[in-house]
């Protein structure tokens, strides 16, 4: 047999050979570090044989797919482990993640002083060094083999697994695993790990099963290379919106008020009303006319809508189905709200477009396990919209919501930071869906040919569309690389119709209109954690919500700081004064430490001269300054909503 190599060069073989062997023949140094084979483009076990002509691949650390076999055999070492020290831990699943591995445990929770326990524990195992060896069962002896164990979730894997297809197990020492590889030769192959965070974890991702333990970690073949990506860890947590937001006080959370219901403090309650105010003169700049509806209604709306069918585990209801007369429900959504402002008078062709803007405050009851921070809550305000259109508007109406969307993300500074993509159907579960396939077909080639006409790169997922249509998901990735979709623009062609919506048409005949349901920003409370961690809390000014703090050298001072104060009020600028009985130093330092952009720093020379002396977070100490001048400059940053480059750093200041 024949096997080409990745450089193309071809080795010749008289009997087969498995991966492993092959990756021996042509090199000891490369047997050592393999990690897995590439063969015909698809991944196998080391211990796969080869027995025709192929092409074959020696996967590294240096391949991710190698990286991911390395990872997943750390990912057993840890299952190992726990089963050492705790024996009565159920195991769940221990796969390779993107940059790690985890394992689910069905055990009470572990805290940091556990993970270290566990991490020795590990080490032990890796200096075994103990085989790692692959073998098959039947079916039936596969299950009596995991029952015998007492593993129930590895039993009702099985039991899941399609007729026919093969079960393996990998065994190393005195563990065994129901796994289909791929997997290293031996344990003592990992190098360098850390078991990093633990959390809790639903059995399958449903709220329905059981909440299980899920240990995380990471594992290199260096150990220079776990160190700096450990170092790397620790700087994306210093950005975490979590602890920056509750450290500089824009956010808090309070167990007796509830889970995903967060406190905007003061400094974060200013942000998003900047964002709110500045989003709802554009949008009416664009032609947008407000509304405001209830944050409930009955549930006779929702049914309607068919949000009580697809939607109601999501939702608050208030009230019992079969014992009260009404029930009402918190809404999830604006859309069915506006629908009947439009509905509220017959609406001729000449009205249409017809663009609805809501700042609306909605609720969803989502899982406790799912909930973190501002980026996933139960009550949140978002820049809603509705767009009632004529078939000939919807093109261009839908390409000036995604202008809109880009004009918000540029400015913002957040552009360069999303991805686009489109989220269409599933039609292997057409039941979760309203409409039929060609229905589907034809409005997600509609969306497809727009998109394709704005010339934006995106991609395209099954699965992810709204039950009413398809929609263009705007995505954004925090510190942590989850990704999380930030402003959603979709195309709904099946509730005018179930909300008898209609226009009349040139022909004085009755029509259907279309539907683009957008938000321009999306979520606030999102947005404000998207904002915490793309400037680590160091916001743009104009959406700072201390923009200036007047430093007085000495209390002989004061009268003039709040003269200086005044002034920047008068002009709208967010400005305060430290008047506390401390050295200028130690105000100066509070200052950058609450990421101030503008410290004005006043004393004799500057109470006697009508100036200032201006330090900024961008350039340090800009010397002195006629206030009327700085004043002037920061109204116009402030208005451009400028996003000014730091040339200094801290330590420079």
């Amino acid at each position: 047999m024949k096997i080409t190599l990745k450089d193309g060069s071809v080795k010749e073989y008289e009997h087969a050979l498995s991966v492993i062997e092959i990756a021996s023949d042509i090199s000891e140094g490369l047997a050592r570090n393999a990690c897995a084979g590439e063969i015909d483009g698809k991944v196998v076990d080391l211990r796969t044989v080869v027995d025709r002509d192929c092409n074959l691949s020696i996967l590294t650390v240096s391949d991710p797919a190698g990286l991911s076999a390395y990872r997943h055999t750390a990912s057993h070492i840890l299952a190992q482990a726990v089963k050492r020290l705790y024996p009565e831990a159920k195991l769940a699943i221990g796969p390779s993640i993107e940059n790690g591995f985890y394992y689910d445990f069905d055990i009470p929770s572990f805290s940091r002083e556990d993970l270290d326990k566990i991490e020795a524990e590990m080490k032990k195992v890796i200096k075994e060094g103990a085989k790692i060896e692959r073998f098959t069962l039947p079916r039936d002896e596969a299950i009596k083999f995991m029952e015998e164990k007492g593993e129930p979730y590895k039993v009702e894997l099985i039991r899941d697994l399609p007729e026919g297809e093969e079960i393996s197990f990998y065994r190393q020492g005195d563990f065994t695993d129901l796994c289909a590889g791929p997997h290293l030769m031996s344990t003592k192959s990992i190098k360098a790990f850390k078991l990093t965070s633990s959390s809790g974890a639903y059995w399958r991702g449903s709220e329905k099963n059981a909440m299980l333990t899920r240990v995380y970690g990471t594992a290199f073949a260096k150990k220079d290379e776990l160190n700096e990506y450990l170092e790397y860890l620790a700087n994306i947590k210093n950005r975490d919106h979590n602890k920056l937001g509750r450290d500089l006080e824009l956010f808090a959370t309070v167990d007796v008020i509830g889970q995903g219901l967060p406190l905007l403090m003061p400094k974060g309650a200013k942000i998003i009303q900047t964002l709110q105010r500045w989003i709802e003169d554009e949008e009416e700049k664009r032609g947008y006319m407000r509304t405001k509806t209830p944050l409930m209604a009955k549930k006779d709306l929702y049914v309607i809508s068919d949000h009580w069918d697809h939607y109601k585990e999501g939702m608050f209801v208030l009230g019992d189905e079969e014992t009260d007369d009404e029930v009402f429900a918190l809404r999830p959504m604006t859309c069915p709200f506006q629908y009947y402002v439009y509905k509220q008078s017959q609406k001729s062709y000449r009205d249409l477009p017809c663009r609805y803007g809501e700042t609306s405050t909605l609720f969803r009851n989502e899982d406790s396990g799912e909930m973190h921070g501002l980026t996933r809550v139960r009550q949140f305000t978002i820049s809603e919209g509705h767009l009632i259109v004529r078939p000939d508007q919807i093109e261009e109406e839908f390409k000036g919501c995604v202008d809109l969307a880009k004009y918000c993300l540029t400015t913002l500074g957040l552009e360069g930071d999303v991805t686009y993509r489109m989220s269409k159907w599933d039609p292997e579960n057409a039941d979760h869906y309203m409409g039929n396939a060609q229905m589907w077909d034809e409005v997600q080639d509609m969306m497809r040919k727009i998109l394709d006409h704005i010339g934006i790169e995106y991609t395209e997922a099954v699965g992810e569309a709204a039950f009413y249509g398809p929609k263009l998901d705007i995505q954004a990735k925090n510190v942590y690389g989850k990704e999380d979709t930030m402003i959603t623009i979709q195309l709904d062609m099946f509730l005018a119709e179930r909300f008898d919506m209609s226009f009349v048409d040139k022909d004085g005949t009755k029509k259907r209109p279309y539907i683009i349901h957008r938000t321009s920003l999306g979520c606030y409370e999102r947005t404000l954690a998207w904002l915490i961690e793309k400037y680590e809390a160091a916001f743009p000014t104009w959406l700072c919500p201390e923009q200036v703090r007047v430093l007085p050298i000495s209390e002989k001072y004061h009268e003039y700081a709040q003269k200086v104060v005044s002034q920047l009020k008068d002009n709208g600028i967010q400005a305060t004064v430290d008047e506390r009985a401390e050295k200028i130093g130690y105000k100066i330092r509070e200052a950058r430490l609450d990421k101030l952009p503008y410290m004005l720093v006043v004393g004799q020379k500057e109470e006697e001269e009508g100036v200032v002396s201006v330090r900024s977070r961008f350039n340090g100490d800009e010397g002195q300054r006629p206030l009327k001048d700085f004043i002037d400059d920061i109204c116009r940053e402030i208005r451009t909503k400028e996003i000014k480059k730091v040339t200094v750093t801290e330590e420079k200041k």
